[in-house]
């Protein structure tokens, strides 16, 4: 109820939202007697279902449920507290009324708010479908509440991730990448992939202004970076860039972590931009590495084909720098340990693991260790051999158990063995 009007009786008047609740109300009430139940609990669903009210259409999809399974209507307790067959009923019921009220969601486009009631019953891919299809507006709120729903969330990592890009920036999207569940090796490289075409994207556009504003001819779009800046040593003069040194170090270093080679290509092409920046420019980082722009270059090279040989000497030589034998130490053993792997070489990989690697917990390792690596290559008799020196008799049985039964009948039994 509110007050009248200036001028009308100073009676308090209906409130019109009111009198339609108390409409509803009694329309309910009266299809209760003349119809029962059933009448009562469609006409409730009805209505709504068109009012958009879908958090109380929930509600109304349960009490049904619990109607028809003569349970309380009022709930008390937990599901576990329902005998079988009923229970696994009840729940069934509950599964297909989340379903119905996360896709009315997902029709009034409220992503994030039908996203709470498919990650209940594990459904993602509805709500993967919609962050696929949706497209921001100006609403930097929502956008934010759909970023964190895509990335943070996991409902759509990819997506998320290229809306970070597009509308918060490289710094963002680079700080992003860190804050990728482990384990999630797929969605990772996927991202870099965006993140390597997007800054290559812009780098190539941005040098192409910077040649058009000294009046030089401008090469057509398919010019590499490599083509655009060979021979043109003045555009690097002074200390000049084209691109934040900081963005294009670090995804120089994440994209030895792909395996598309369009976009390897592309990652070559922003090594070939940085190794010509001036010294100062040229930041440090850690091995085999220390050369950011030229040992990616030959890494990411080797990958593509090119100078393999090169490359595979160039990061040997890396390894008799090594004094120590931890973990951080082993670095450089185990970036060459990956490129083996990556270039069908398991034989080599396989020594080099044993020689530099065998002493290290293999959970601590970013390369295959011994046991994945003879795995692989499908010598379980070798794993069975090394586990056996190194005491290992967990891989020692997984080993064994995966050799055909007429290895394991000629396996060598221990002088300690009963007969």
């Amino acid at each position: 109820m509110k007050e009248a009007p200036s001028g009308q009786s100073p009676y308090l008047v209906s409130d019109p939202v009111s009198s339609a609740q108390d409409s509803a109300f009694d329309a309910l009430e009266r299809t209760l007697r003349h119809s029962g139940p059933p009448g009562a609990f469609e006409q409730l669903i009805e209505h709504l279902d068109k009012a958009g009210d879908y958090r109380s259409l929930l509600d109304a999809l349960l009490l049904k449920a619990r109607y028809d399974l003569n349970l309380p209507l009022i709930q008390v307790g937990g599901l576990s507290n329902l005998a079988e067959p009923v229970r696994t009923q009840f729940e069934d019921r509950y599964v297909e009324a989340i379903r119905l009220v996360g896709s009315k969601f997902l029709a009034a486009r409220e992503i994030p708010t039908a996203w709470a009631y498919f990650r209940v019953i594990a459904e993602p891919e509805p709500v993967k479908a919609a962050l696929d299809e949706y497209e921001p507006d100006q609403d930097a709120e929502r956008l934010g509440q759909i970023i964190d729903v895509a990335f943070n969330q996991g409902a759509n990592p990819r997506r998320g991730f290229e809306l970070i890009l597009d509308h918060y920036g490289t710094c963002s999207a680079i700080t992003a990448l860190e804050q990728v569940p482990p384990g999630e090796a797929a969605i990772q490289t996927a991202c870099i992939e965006k993140l390597i075409r997007h800054l290559h994207a812009q780098l190539a556009f941005s040098i192409r202004a910077d040649l058009a504003q000294r009046g030089e001819t401008v090469p057509g779009e398919a010019t590499s970076v490599a083509e655009l800046i060979a021979g043109r040593d003045w555009l690097f003069a002074d200390e000049a860039y084209h691109i934040d040194v900081s963005h294009l170090s670090a995804t120089v270093r994440y994209s030895i972590l792909v395996s598309d080679p369009a976009t390897l290509a592309l990652a070559v092409d922003l090594t070939e931009y940085g190794r010509r920046h001036a010294s100062r420019l040229q930041f440090e980082g850690m091995p085999p590495f220390e050369r950011t722009f030229e040992d990616h270059r030959c890494f990411l090279r080797a990958l593509l084909g090119q100078d393999v040989d090169a490359a595979l000497s160039h990061f040997r030589k890396k390894l008799e720098a090594v004094v120590d034998d931890d973990v951080e130490s082993s670095m450089p053993a185990q970036v060459l340990v990956n490129l083996l792997v990556r270039l069908g070489k398991l034989d080599e990989a396989i020594d080099l693991a044993a020689e530099r690697l065998a002493h290290l917990p293999e959970q601590a390792l970013t390369c295959p260790g011994l046991a994945e690596l003879y795995q692989q290559q499908g010598r379980m008799d070798r794993l069975a051999e090394v586990a056996r020196q190194r005491g290992d008799m967990v891989h020692f049985l997984a080993a064994r158990l995966q050799e055909p039964p007429a290895a394991q009948a000629r396996a060598p039994r221990s002088a300690s063995a009963g007969p």
